[in-house]
């Protein structure tokens, strides 16, 4: 795909006037206090893999409203002392599927959580947590974009935004973590649950990988991008015209470049000129409203895999830096 979106010299300027919520805040506030009031000690129970130099944990833990989060938790075999932890999240349609499927961080020197995906899992890499949502949600374009957007207390989104504040929250109780010293990483839908946890879970954060992160300045990528997973709100609207307005009110409050403002933490994101499901001025938009220390990796070549080998380097070498 040719470049279709701002040229690089606007998108380095690209600061547009956003406009969240009003009761932002209180709506993850109360929304956070709710699944904390519900949640229990993770369960964590070493599972036997063909893998030798890293040992891997299976772990439940509780995130929104105290339903049961799976995960794996990959530890280099044999560290000394307690690692810093890196927490991913995962890819549009992705679970957390096998541990030997994980090698990266772990090889790396980190300790390394992945939480799964809840409801999803049936696209590319399987999964293990349902989605125990509302009855009742509502009509919804297939796809999880859709599902609940209709009331932002009952939308998807809110949920799995919650697991992954969750999985910050409870990743010092693992075994071989230095919650001291905490990452969240992810690749587009998880580069921007990686911000939203960045920003909900305050200073537990030391350092933020979002790459080609989906869920950035939404209003504006359903009008510049024909492609999934943005296209399911514009098929949606298309359908229900007179439910548009209060679906995209919905999406504005798990829009990461309305939640991170509240971040703090050094951020690297990355942008691909050649994007067409993470448009690379949704990606600008989010990483200018970032509040904290912040740097971003252009690929003016690359589509949705957003620098591919060469980010991954890069990534690590940022965590390494931050976390020590």
């Amino acid at each position: 795909m040719a470049w279709f979106d701002l040229p690089l010299d606007q998108l380095r300027r690209y600061q547009p006037e956003l406009s969240p919520p009003a009761d932002l805040r209180a709506f993850w506030d109360d929304t956070l206090s709710d699944a904390r009031s519900m949640a229990a000690p993770p369960v964590v129970t070493q599972v036997a893999t063909p893998l030798r130099m890293i040992d891997t944990y299976d772990v439940s833990f509780t995130g929104f409203a105290g339903q049961e989060i799976k995960g794996w938790l990959n530890v280099p075999s044999g560290a000394a002392g307690p690692l810093p932890v890196v927490v991913e999240f995962i890819g549009y349609g992705g679970g957390r599927g096998r541990p030997l499927e994980w090698l990266l961080w772990a090889s790396a020197g980190f300790a390394h959580l992945v939480m799964d995906t809840r409801g999803q899992g049936g696209s590319w890499r399987g999964g293990d947590t349902p989605d125990a949502g509302p009855d009742g949600s509502g009509p919804t374009t297939p796809g999880y974009l859709t599902r609940g957007v209709l009331d932002p207390a009952g939308y998807y989104y809110r949920r799995l935004i919650t697991d992954a504040a969750r999985a910050v929250e409870i990743a010092p109780e693992l075994p071989g973590v230095d919650g001291s010293r905490l990452a969240v990483v992810g690749t587009s839908q998880g580069g921007g649950l990686a911000l939203a946890a960045a920003a909900l879970a305050g200073d537990r954060v030391g350092a933020v990988v979002s790459r080609v992160p989906f869920l950035c300045q939404i209003r504006r990528a359903v009008t510049i991008t024909d492609a999934d997973p943005y296209n399911e709100l514009v098929r949606f609207c298309r359908i229900q015209p007179e439910r548009a307005a209060a679906a995209f009110a919905t999406v504005d409050y798990v829009d990461a470049a309305h939640l991170v403002p509240w971040a703090s933490a050094p951020a690297l994101f990355s942008a691909a000129l050649m994007d067409q499901t993470c448009p690379p001025s949704t990606v600008f938009a989010a990483y200018h409203a970032y509040a904290g220390p912040k740097e971003i990796e252009v690929y003016e070549w690359d589509g949705h895999e957003g620098g591919r080998a060469h980010f991954d380097q890069l990534s690590i070498e940022f965590v390494r830096k931050q976390l020590g």
